[in-house]
């Protein structure tokens, strides 16, 4: 078997089941566990999948920077941040990650709401301050372009004096093996410090982001309070993600 058709077929299995074990592809192509460790290295370098001990999940398409995700499922996150922002009431301490769906939460608020929101994002801080009714408290740090969001020591220190009612965390891949995962150290250490603080951990998940894998775990799936994910999910994929024990919303909005 060619090395491009048996690298296509990797990836159209693993589209197809979530997941590949290197060995049984070995068994099943007739070829050596060496050579399909070698397609599936070349393969990750060029960013089409994310390898695992023994095998390979798909890798988050959601791992570009922000400007690069404002048009990914656009709509989608529109619908997610409409669905966030109905979620926070009045009178509560909420703490909003960065990133493209979380814009959508800020742009969503009810005028009339009163409550607090912590951000580490310098671009959704902006974003709440057209709700004049809204506190808004800013944990700096150094910028992280990339997701434009602080990280850091100290923005950690500063969520350790939190107690949070919710906390809509931002990840880029969400998968019932490999957990809620993001594609930085420093920003997956921010969010699991964040998450630590909030009585409830929500995910707004776009459809890019489900059943996909990034580099570093920032928590498992049981730990959500809910996940929500866009109102075409199909049911197959919510069976999977419900099996690590996370409750599933789907967004009709």
């Amino acid at each position: 078997m060619l090395t491009t058709h048996r690298k296509k077929l990797i990836l159209s299995r693993l589209a197809g089941d979530g997941h590949i074990i290197a060995k049984d592809l070995a068994r099943e192509f007739g070829t050596s566990e060496d050579t399909i460790r070698r397609d599936l290295r070349e393969l990750a370098q060029a960013g089409k999948l994310q390898r695992v001990h023994g095998g390979a999940l798909p890798s988050s398409a959601a791992i570009g920077d922000l400007q690069v995700r404002e048009n990914v499922f656009p709509q989608e996150k529109i619908a997610l941040g409409r669905f966030g922002a109905g979620m926070i009431e009045h009178g509560q301490l909420v703490i909003l990650d960065g990133g493209t769906t979380a814009m959508q939460v800020a742009r969503h608020l009810d005028p009339s709401l009163r409550a607090t929101i912590v951000t580490h994002s310098p671009t959704v801080a902006v974003q709440l301050a057209a709700h004049p009714l809204i506190d808004i408290i800013v944990l700096g740090g150094r910028l992280f372009r990339h997701s434009m969001v602080g990280v850091g020591a100290s923005v950690i220190d500063a969520a350790s004096r939190l107690r949070a009612d919710l906390y809509f965390m931002g990840v880029t891949g969400v998968h019932p093996d490999a957990g809620l995962s993001t594609g930085d150290a420093e920003e997956a250490a921010v969010k699991r410090a964040l998450h630590e603080r909030a009585a409830e951990t929500v995910v707004l998940a776009s459809t890019e982001k489900l059943m996909a894998a990034s580099p570093f775990l920032v928590a498992s799936l049981h730990d959500l309070s809910l996940l929500v994910v866009p109102r075409r999910t199909p049911e197959r994929t919510v069976r999977r993600l419900r099996t690590a024990g996370v409750t599933v919303q789907k967004c009709n909005s």
